[in-house]
């Protein structure tokens, strides 16, 4: 269990040093998307791995 404390640092850490970036599927149209990503363990991971490559061309 985290203290009172470990949390406003967590949160604290997370304004200063992170950006949430939410997508939007359509569960018809990106069905094939929304089945492929839940087949990933780390589906953040996999993503930025993916936008990575694209970059260095």
């Amino acid at each position: 269990m985290s203290t009172e404390a470990q949390i406003k640092a967590s949160q604290k850490y997370n304004q200063n040093n992170t950006k949430i970036i939410n997508l939007r599927l359509n569960n018809k149209t990106d069905a094939d998307v929304i089945e492929w990503l839940e087949k990933q363990d780390n589906k953040a991971g996999y993503i930025k791995r993916l936008i990575r490559k694209d970059m260095a061309r």
